[in-house]
């Protein structure tokens, strides 16, 4: 603990220095009524940009001069700047001014404006603060918050931001209704008593713990401590390094105290501590526990009792224990659902590298009756990244961007980056990636899939730059797949990976992409048979420097029917970016109209870093189209006036697509000039629709935008012969089917025995 009442930058100093020798928290006291002491809250936040590493608190938080709404919100607020470092430490204000000549602790409450609260109401309204911190710190419920209490009342209040990692709420003093509190409600207690004050103190935590249901082992017991070191013992903790050792060991050993808090402004002392008495104490400790002590916190009961059902989480590898995150964690609401797909998951594991990797498909080959889900970057429509009850192993951590070799443009891409972070880091080579349409895809879902985007008519597909992979197999095997190195295998991952592995790492060869033009017509719809035949035509007869696609809605009463149509140019010529963008903005009347020079990575800069918190299930449905007849026009008119569907879009494909051998890799379809993809809000009348409508005019389908489980889709995506490969290698691979659901192909039937005759 370090002092708020010399020159601003001595705690500051202090702080940094105990983070350098090695300390895990910093405090500050809050003694508001005392003349020249910093303000404990802006200090607090001073030093969290200051420090890297250390965990921060009060000790303590007076709690009645604040409202306990504001203390929340500013808690999370911190707790998120300082990359989840905050502990909140509260008290009642009895230990505000202890020592102060003429005025209680309660009474200098008072003195600075705060109520006047006799002991035991002020632990009452201690308790509500405690209800409401939590309360507004569960973000991940979207309802305001109520509560009508004593002492504290809300009446509809926000919560959030959803903080950084879960913030203990720690209370501080002695007193025993509080200490029956800390036992009832709160997460640790910081005492300030002597060793002879601790049994009683713990006795009455314990008790109080059990009789609300809970284990006492969850209450982090903390201890302000206090001393000098000398030559020769003269007293407890006063005397040499050895004697602190001796006289801190049964505070732990028989008192459970988890931290000690050395209260000191003297920079000998903490270094001398840090050295010679936290190292020794350690060692100490561990010989004469039965077990060392735990180095991380144990989930509470309040935590374990939202486990899902069939799940051993108490045997998830020690290698991915500190990522996992359960239900009841703070950080469930970040990782439960996607973009577009609502999810409350039972595990989420989140591997760091091929080998954790490894340890999660085997905790998953475990569980195989749960459902499993693979995510990278959680935006996926089609697969299914997240789910209810079963597993999701994430690859978010995996997002490593590097250059291998410059002369041959070739990048090393973790599975979890994402595009427009990939965008981003090849812009200054000048280089690119073609890669959807949308930056915040994850690069594992959409590059082993197929990949669409801005610059797929000059440059093809994502898959088609791919040169090499390496992903884990159903079994945990690490492999590395290329047209030398388990081809068959690399054939199978560019357009149907998600059957046969966790890709932890791609390596592609980018192209050399300048400045691009990029146009937005916002166009008049009230034809959509017209405009889709028209557009469709301009595009395939466009050089492919120029990608375009065109999204569509159902007539809004009372205003015109609009289109808005995307395009963008690979070259940074303005006459050539005309030339190529006039017939497409000549199919219809424009409303409006954007065109502009700019880089790829500023068009693919178009997503946020918010966490996904979708909630239902995407109803979609998607196909491959070779030319956007009339016919086909007509169709999709007819089903945009159905009103069923509100979202219908074409992407452009064609050009540098087909220059592959459709024998080349999985996805097969290159003769597609069109992908075509409808959102609706009920499932049953869009398939009608689209089957009746739509079907007829297409040939093949783009799985990663389909959201029909129908068998048949599978089929659709998937020529026959390349299907039967598939299904071949599924038997090599994934012959049990591990990787099932997203899509699954049926693994070929083993062939049965052949029969022996006797002669």
């Amino acid at each position: 603990m370090t002092p708020v009442n010399a020159s601003p930058e001595t705690p500051v100093a202090l702080a940094r220095r105990a983070e350098a020798l090695g300390y895990d928290l910093v405090t500050f006291p809050d003694d508001p009524d005392q003349p020249a002491h910093l303000d404990a809250w802006t200090l607090l936040s001073w030093v969290a940009g200051r420090t890297d590493r250390i965990h921060l608190a009060a000790n303590v938080l007076t709690a009645p001069l604040r409202s306990p709404a504001v203390i929340a919100r500013s808690a999370a607020s911190l707790d998120l700047l300082s990359g989840g470092r905050l502990q909140l430490a509260l008290g009642t204000g009895d230990r505000v001014a202890a020592g102060s000549a003429g005025a209680s602790g309660l009474d200098a409450v008072e003195a600075v404006g705060g109520p006047r609260l006799d002991p035991r109401t002020a632990v009452d309204a201690l308790d509500e603060s405690i209800d409401v911190v939590r309360a507004v710190l569960d973000a991940g419920d979207p309802t305001p918050v109520r509560y009508l209490g004593d002492h504290h009342r809300l009446a509809g209040a926000s919560r959030g931001p959803l903080p950084a990692h879960h913030i203990p709420i720690w209370l501080g003093g002695s007193d025993p209704r509080l200490l029956r509190l800390v036992g009832t409600k709160a997460d640790g207690w910081l005492a300030t008593s002597g060793p002879d004050d601790l049994g009683t103190a713990n006795k009455i935590i314990d008790e109080a713990a059990r009789a609300a249901g809970r284990d006492p082992a969850e209450i982090r017991r903390l201890l302000n401590v206090s001393g000098r070191f000398s030559a020769t013992r003269q007293g407890f903790l006063h005397g040499p390094a050895a004697d602190w050792v001796e006289d801190l060991l049964p505070l732990v050993v028989e008192h459970g105290i988890g931290t000690i808090v050395l209260m000191t402004d003297d920079g000998a002392t903490l270094e001398r501590f840090a050295r010679e008495v936290a190292p020794a104490l350690r060692e100490a400790v561990d010989r004469a526990l039965p077990a060392p002590l735990p180095r991380t916190a144990r989930r509470t009961a309040s935590v374990r009792a939202k486990r899902r059902p069939g799940i051993a989480y108490d045997e998830v590898p020690a290698s991915l224990a500190d990522g996992a995150v359960e239900p009841g964690d703070i950080a469930y609401a970040h990782v439960k659902s996607t973009y577009l797909r609502g999810g409350a998951p039972g595990l989420v594991l989140r591997p760091r590298d091929p080998a954790e990797v490894a340890d999660a498909l085997a905790f998953a080959r475990a569980h195989r009756h749960l459902p499993l889900g693979v995510r990278s970057g959680g935006h996926g429509i089609s697969g299914r990244s997240t789910n209810d009850g079963g597993l999701v192993i994430s690859l978010a951590r995996m997002n490593e961007i590097r250059v291998l070799d410059e002369a041959t443009r070739r990048v090393r891409i973790g599975p979890g980056a994402r595009w427009m972070d990939v965008a981003a880091a090849l812009a200054p080579y000048g280089w690119a990636l073609t890669s959807g349409d949308y930056g915040g895809v994850g690069v594992g879902g959409l590059a082993t899939a197929g990949g669409v985007g801005w610059l797929a008519r000059k440059h093809g597909l994502t898959i088609d730059h791919l040169r090499a992979v390496e992903l884990v197999l159903a079994d945990g095997t690490q492999v590395r797949a290329s047209d030398t190195e388990n081809p068959d295998l690399f054939w199978a991952v560019r357009g149907a990976g998600a059957n046969f592995g966790i890709v932890t790492a791609f390596e592609f060869e980018v192209d050399e992409v300048g400045p691009v033009g990029w146009a937005q017509f916002a166009l008049d719809a009230s034809r959509p048979t017209d405009l889709l035949t028209r557009w469709g035509a301009a595009v395939e007869a466009a050089p492919r420097d120029l990608t375009s696609a065109i999204l569509m809605g159902p007539p809004r009463p009372g205003q015109p029917p609009v289109a808005q149509v995307m395009a963008m140019v690979d070259s940074d010529d303005p006459a050539t970016i005309v030339a190529q963008l006039q017939p497409v903005a000549d199919i219809a009347p424009g409303y409006d109209q954007s065109v502009v020079i700019t880089s790829y990575a500023s068009v693919m800069a178009n997503a946020s870093d918010a966490p996904h918190q979708a909630q239902g299930e995407p109803i979609s449905r998607t196909g491959l189209l070779a030319h956007l007849t009339p016919e086909f026009a007509e169709a999709a008119a007819r089903l945009l006036a159905s009103g069923v569907v509100y979202f219908f879009h074409i992407r452009s494909i064609g050009g540098a697509v087909t220059d592959v051998d459709p024998d080349a890799m999985a996805w097969s379809h290159r003769g597609a000039n069109f992908h075509v993809t409808a959102f609706g809000r009920h499932r049953g009348r869009l398939d009608a629709l689209w089957d009746d409508l739509l079907g007829p005019h297409l040939r093949g389908t783009y799985l990663s935008f389909e959201t029909d489980l129908r068998p048949e889709r599978v089929g659709e995506a998937f020529p026959p012969r390349t299907l039967a490969r598939l299904r071949t290698l599924k038997r090599r691979y994934d012959p049990d089917c591990l990787f099932r659901d997203n899509f699954a192909i049926a693994p070929e039937p083993t062939p049965e025995p052949s029969a022996r005759t006797t002669p």
